[in-house]
């Protein structure tokens, strides 16, 4: 028991030392705006939304949580899918993203970062047979991974401002409808650009 209490104030002790809470510019609430390229199960269109975090530095990195609402422009449609002249329309919806990231500032600048953490997205469904439309709204669990290398653009928005690229992958293994599951394993690739202010 000793040993333990002795190694948590030890990590106490370092977290809390001045080398670890060093100012990297990085740190503090942010908020932004994306957009940027969606391809999902092979269709590919626009991703576009608002993400909001917090970082906190430690040495010449930060680490942080952040989280994403999101829409897509990706869309297929379909004709005469059970019956002639009916229209199948999916497109990809709404997605919400929570995680969390752990960067590293390779210059003053330039913060390059990983992140992984929770996505859930909902898949709109419209289903025209020529008399009646028909609406449904499956929704999706998966995880999400990326990184993305983040740029201080101080004449954007002040001090503050600040712009970012990023890749990430999301995998939803479970998409359900009304308690049944319709799908899985679906796979979405994204590659945004964020523009955004960190208070």
């Amino acid at each position: 028991m000793k040993t333990i209490v002795s190694a948590a104030a030890l990590a106490v002790a370092t977290l809390s030392s001045p080398a670890l809470a060093q100012d990297t510019g990085f740190e503090g609430a942010r908020v932004e705006l994306l957009s940027g390229y969606d391809i999902v199960e092979g269709d590919e269109g626009l991703v576009y939304g608002v993400a909001a975090g917090y970082d906190i530095a430690v040495g010449q990195g930060v680490i942080g949580i952040e989280t994403e609402l999101n829409d897509s422009s990706v869309r297929e449609i379909y004709t005469d899918a059970l019956v002639a002249g009916d229209e199948l329309r999916i497109g990809a919806g709404r997605d919400i993203y929570i995680g969390g990231r752990i960067g590293f500032a390779v210059a003053p600048n330039t913060l390059l970062y990983a992140k992984a953490g929770y996505t859930n997205a909902a898949i709109d469904v419209r289903y025209d047979d020529g008399t009646t439309v028909d609406k449904a709204r499956p929704k999706g669990d998966g995880y999400r991974v990326g990184a993305g290398l983040e740029q201080k653009i101080n004449a954007l928005f002040g001090a503050g401002g600040y712009g970012r690229l990023e890749y990430r992958y999301s995998n939803y293994g479970n998409v359900s409808y009304a308690g049944n599951s319709v799908g899985a394993n679906i796979d979405r690739h994204q590659i945004v650009v964020g523009l955004g202010v960190r208070f």
